[in-house]
């Protein structure tokens, strides 16, 4: 059993994580907010602008406009995959890095399988060095986007995704990230970027049959102009996303850290409280000893 000095020692080290964890839960807590009302913004605009492609994307036939093909037709074969890593730059958020990584990594290692060649664009400290450790490449390092993301630094690599994309340099750029889906649960996602779906629209928006546009001058050169826009707004919501998946993840991680050590602390407190009393009652048993000798 340890002793009196040790107990009390380890409850003042448990003291001290405390009040890191209850302080980090609520600075966590604090950019959650903040993140969501960012995206909550974001993400109106992006439904809005992505139902309205999705209705410019198809003629009245429902054949897909000639304008926007190079972005919608899928490639006879695939060489050449561009994968769009997220993590955070930090750690003491529970899962959420090493889900990420594990999805990427299952990914890219089902590619490898098949013969195709993947390049990564790792935005995300934690996962840029756990793939470049197991001998994966990243030609280009975008880590600084996780801990503050900016929109033109989104658009830079959107632009630069889609240009690829349309050279014929990938032929699909996909996306592994986690996903807000509520403070408790932030599923690893993996989807694709490029080409785009009609069935499943570049946003979260709906298309909605009944609305009709009047298109000036021409359908052709709204949806050329609508295009990149709702590409590079995507990626950035996308980085928002997770970015408010990790802030979640790190309340809960430090959440349920500051009950564990609230839970240690009673057994703790409670283990010294009966080797105090235990200590007190030998020292009387000693006393009333020596008194019955003498």
């Amino acid at each position: 059993m340890a002793s009196l000095k040790e107990i009390k020692g380890r409850i003042a080290s448990v003291n001290s994580t405390l009040k890191i964890t209850s302080a980090m839960k609520m600075v966590a807590s604090a950019k959650l907010r903040k993140a969501q009302n960012a995206i909550g913004n974001t993400l109106a605009y992006q439904k809005l602008l992505g139902s309205i492609l999705a209705e410019l994307l198809s003629d009245e036939g429902g054949r897909t406009d000639t304008s926007s093909s190079a972005f919608v037709t899928p490639r006879d074969e695939v060489r050449s995959v561009a994968l769009v890593c997220i993590s955070s730059n930090s750690s003491l958020c529970g899962g959420f890095n090493a889900n990420a990584i594990r999805e990427a990594v299952r990914v890219l290692r089902e590619y490898e399988a098949g013969g195709v060649k993947v390049d990564v664009y790792p935005i995300g400290k934690r996962i840029a060095d756990a793939l470049r450790k197991i001998g994966y490449s990243c030609p280009v390092d975008y880590s600084h986007i996780a801990a503050s993301p900016d929109y033109d630094d989104a658009a830079t690599l959107g632009s630069g995704l889609v240009d690829a994309f349309l050279e014929g340099k990938y032929d699909r750029v996909e996306f592994v990230y986690n996903h807000f889906k509520n403070a408790g649960s932030q599923p690893t996602v993996h989807e694709t970027y490029l080409p785009l779906s009609l069935d499943r629209a570049p946003t979260s928006g709906q298309r909605n049959s009944t609305v009709e546009f009047i298109v000036e001058p021409d359908r052709a050169s709204q949806v050329q102009y609508l295009l990149p826009n709702v590409l590079r707004l995507r990626i950035y919501t996308v980085i928002l996303d997770a970015q408010i998946a990790e802030h979640a993840a790190r309340t809960l991680a430090m959440q349920t850290a500051t009950d564990n050590g609230r839970d240690l602390l009673a057994q703790l407190t409670l283990e010294y409280n009966k080797g105090r009393q235990q200590k007190i009652t030998n020292e009387i048993l000693d006393l009333e000893g020596g008194s019955t000798r003498e």
